[in-house]
Formats: structure tokens, C-alpha cells, sequence
């Protein structure tokens, strides 16, 4: 490709809304092949416009029209959760001989952050990015010492990169002045047809994971690590997720923390690749994080229309969400998941966009 023919690449950053509290951001990035929408409420993914194999373009995440509704959001489309993401077992962790009391906001249990985590923040526009190959933006955040009852005053940066090659990558940043548990995660929901086909059934999905964490009857983590092999949960070789989703009638359908298979804890694996036969369009995930939590919208019942203009059903989306393990504070085995004074949290994930026969 010659220079005069390279794809041109463009931000759009505007003011969807402004009141004398709060400025909601919409930020638009384009490489002239894919576009992908955000906004600072939760630094949040609102949608992603891909082509399928003839061309056509789709809104292939779960989102509002109306930004405004990402205020409130209570199924995490497209935005950022933390400080921790999934459950911690009743709100309750121990570090450095203090004990910790966070906020119940999921049965017994916090979940993603709790009533006012990440997901609520309106995240300030700290940059927009643009380079010959990439362009993004860099959104800053910062969490009080006690927020929803995690210690320590942290600062967090979330970064979206999309190059020319249809990459989006998500790096996470983040310091803290007392040591806390942090595992950040985008929990975007994808349905690679645009949802013209409600369910996601049909779509074929690989996880790099040949184990699992087991779960209580409370959904929080055992501590117990189990094989995928012989469950619902194999999905060493691609396979339809339609073929054991109705296996899972506890959970109704699939929400569950695979461990990624690698050799080096920090290099960037590909983890999951998900596609869909009609459309032909395929997601390759790549992270360092050491887990991906599998999630398929079991609770949704169409009561929400989105900014396909098609209500969301249940099973209508696939979260693949990169993290650490759950409940990783009360399992001495996991993998740490705790951030301390004079380090910095670092994680990357990226999504590969791509169509093929499949």
C-alpha cells in the first residue's frame, strides 16, 4: 500500500451533553474500516461498527442511543469495572493484618467494584491519541482511600488504541498509596451478527484454558481448580456455544472464570477467539491478564432496546471479560492480585477484528 493510499485514521471527540456538574464526552476513533465509540461515563465502549464478509457494516456490542443510560447501566455494557472485577466472597478480604469490609451490592457478595464502582465514574478526557498507525484516547480516573470500602487513594488510566489493522488494544494503568486488590476489565458484550440474530448460539468460540475455578452456591470462588475436560466448559477445540449452554441451568447459561494457559505470566496470549458463520466476522482476544471470565447474558429478557434498535434477549451477547481470578484476595494460591505503594498496575488487552469463512 502506498503512502498516498493508507488508510486514513481519525478522532472525533465531542460534548454529547453538559451541565454545570458533568460533561458527557463521546469519543469516535476510525482507521476507514471499523469505527469505535466511547464515552467517559464509565469509560465505556458504546459501539463498534465492523464489516462482515461482503462489506456490510454492524454495531456488533451491546449499547445505549441514549448515553444518559450509561449512569446507571446495571448489566455493564461496554464499560470498565473495578477496583476488582467479579466477586469478592461477602465483601469481605484481609491484607497486611487489616481486616476489609466493601460494599454487598450482588446477593452476599460485591461484585465488579460495587453500587458506585468504575463503571459510574465520569472519567476525565486526559488525551487523544493520533500516530501514523493508531489512533485513541486516554481516559483518567481517580478512587478515594474507603471508596465503596477498598483502601487507598488510586489513580487509573484506561487507554484505547485502534491501528490500521483492525486492533483494538486496551491498556490499563493505575498507582495507589496504600496497598489494595485491583483487577480492571472492559465487559463489552458481543453478538458478531448486530444482533440481527438474537441469541448467540450459533457463534463459535476456543478458550486457551484447559481449567477452570470451581464456584459455590453462591457464585464465588472455591478455590478449587478444575479441568474443563468432560464439562460444558471444554472449549479447547471451537465449538458452538449453543451445543451445552442449556447444561448450565444453575447459572443459566455461562458465567464462569477459565485460567489461561501460558508459559510466562506477563506475555500477551491469544486467549479466546469467537466468530459467527453467517457474518463471517471473527474476534481474536489477546491479554496478559491470567484469566477470562465467560459470560452470556443469561438474565437478559428483552425488557432493554438497544442502539441496534432490537430489544436484547436472553443469551443475546458474549462477554469475554480479561481479569484476574475471582476472589483472588481470599485464595492464597491464586495469582496476587494486589497493588502496592511505589509499583504500577499494568495490564493489556487487545481485540483482533478480522472475517473469514467460518
Amino acid at each position: 500500500m502506498t503512502e498516498t493510499t493508507r488508510i486514513p485514521l481519525t478522532i472525533q471527540l465531542s460534548t454529547w451533553s453538559h451541565n454545570e456538574k458533568e460533561a458527557i464526552k463521546q469519543v469516535k476513533l476510525c482507521n476507514g474500516n471499523m469505527t469505535v465509540e466511547l464515552t467517559n461515563i464509565g469509560c465505556s465502549i458504546t459501539a463498534l461498527h465492523v464489516p462482515d464478509k461482503n462489506g456490510q457494516q454492524a454495531n456488533i456490542v451491546a449499547g445505549f442511543a441514549d448515553l444518559h443510560l450509561y449512569k446507571e447501566n446495571p448489566d455493564y455494557f461496554g464499560c470498565v469495572v473495578g477496583r476488582f472485577t467479579n466477586r469478592i466472597t461477602n465483601g469481605q478480604f484481609q491484607l497486611n493484618g487489616a481486616s476489609y469490609q466493601l460494599t454487598i451490592n450482588n446477593g452476599n457478595n460485591h461484585l465488579h467494584g460495587g453500587w458506585a464502582g468504575f463503571n459510574k465514574k465520569l472519567w476525565a478526557v486526559q488525551e487523544l491519541i493520533e500516530t501514523e498507525n493508531e489512533c485513541g484516547v486516554v481516559f483518567a480516573a481517580n478512587s478515594a482511600h474507603e471508596e465503596e470500602g477498598y483502601p487507598g487513594n488510586l489513580f487509573i488510566t484506561v487507554t484505547y488504541l485502534l491501528d490500521r489493522d483492525n486492533r483494538l488494544r486496551i491498556l490499563y494503568k493505575a498507582e495507589t498509596d496504600k496497598s489494595t486488590p485491583i483487577s480492571l476489565t472492559n465487559h463489552s458484550y458481543f453478538n458478531l451478527t448486530g444482533f440481527t440474530n438474537p441469541v448467540i448460539h450459533d457463534h463459535v468460540l476456543s478458550v486457551s484454558a484447559w481449567e477452570y475455578t470451581a464456584k459455590s452456591h453462591n457464585n464465588t470462588a472455591t478455590g478449587e481448580i478444575v479441568p474443563v475436560a468432560g464439562t460444558p466448559l471444554d472449549f479447547r477445540m471451537p465449538k458452538r456455544i449453543g451445543n451445552d449452554i442449556n447444561e448450565l441451568t444453575v447459572d443459566k447459561g455461562y458465567d464462569h472464570n477459565f485460567i489461561l494457559k501460558r508459559t510466562n505470566n506477563k506475555e500477551i496470549i491469544k486467549a479466546a477467539i469467537l466468530s459467527e458463520p453467517t457474518s463471517g466476522r471473527m474476534i481474536t482476544v489477546y491479554t496478559d491478564k491470567p484469566a477470562i471470565q465467560l459470560y452470556t447474558g443469561n438474565f437478559w429478557s428483552g425488557g432493554v432496546t438497544g442502539q441496534q434498535n432490537i430489544p436484547y434477549k436472553k443469551h443475546g451477547g458474549v462477554a469475554l471479560e480479561t481479569q484476574a481470578f475471582p476472589d483472588s484476595p481470599n485464595h492464597s494460591h491464586f495469582p496476587e492480585a494486589i497493588l502496592h505503594p511505589g509499583e504500577v498496575y499494568t495490564s493489556t488487552t487487545i481485540y483482533e477484528f478480522s472475517v473469514g469463512d467460518v
